[in-house]
């Protein structure tokens, strides 16, 4: 099986979106559950994967702000064909302090939530930055799939945040580690307010 990531004639960059209405709550539900069930074939086929080459390593965001990866996940898969980086931000209601550390050791729990959708390729895992903000930076195969993921996961967020903070920007024609090792391929006349998902550099973990 192939490493993730890498593009078989990857189509050229297209126009940068996000923050699209959820879905139907009775399609994201389906979609959900059809993930669950796919992680379980998954995982009996050894095919999720938990690297460590970027735990730890600082990821540094347009708007100023910077958070550490504490996870990330891979899925094993054919090239990728039509990528797209996915970013999700959102912040959790009621947690505070020593909460953040009990988020973060339970949420491996929800990778079923997001393995088992088509397309999903990978996923690093942020903790809170300094306004109390978590992100994911995901790589998707189909701009249009991770379109419909985050969509449908603005159910399951909406359980435990608050509604307002939920935000994703989908950006096609990218691979993740493309952006992170030179976030300039990313067109500056691109612009999503207060620029709170664009990586502008990734610090890498201390020796």
């Amino acid at each position: 099986m192939s490493d993730p990531g890498r593009s078989v004639g990857a189509t050229p960059q297209r126009m940068m979106f996000g923050d699209r209405p959820p879905l139907k709550l009775r399609d994201a539900s389906r979609a959900v559950a059809r993930s669950v069930v796919r992680t379980a074939v998954l995982l009996a086929d050894r095919r999720i994967r938990q690297p460590t080459r970027h735990v730890g390593a600082v990821l540094h965001f347009a708007d100023g702000t910077a958070a550490p990866v504490y996870r990330e996940t891979v899925l094993r898969r054919p090239p990728t064909r039509d990528p797209a980086v996915l970013v999700i931000a959102f912040r959790l209601r009621w947690v505070l302090g020593r909460g953040h550390a009990v988020f973060r050791a339970e949420s491996i729990l929800n990778t079923p939530l997001f393995v088992g959708f088509e397309g999903f390729v990978s996923k690093l895992w942020l903790r809170h930055d300094e306004r109390g903000r978590y992100r994911g930076v995901y790589e998707w195969d189909d701009p249009a799939l991770a379109d419909s993921y985050a969509r449908a996961l603005w159910w399951v967020l909406s359980l435990v945040c608050p509604r307002s903070s939920i935000h994703y920007v989908v950006a096609p024609g990218l691979h993740r580690d493309d952006v992170l090792n030179d976030p300039g391929i990313l067109d500056p006349s691109e612009r999503v307010e207060r620029e709170w998902w664009r990586p502008n550099r990734l610090e890498p973990a201390a020796e």
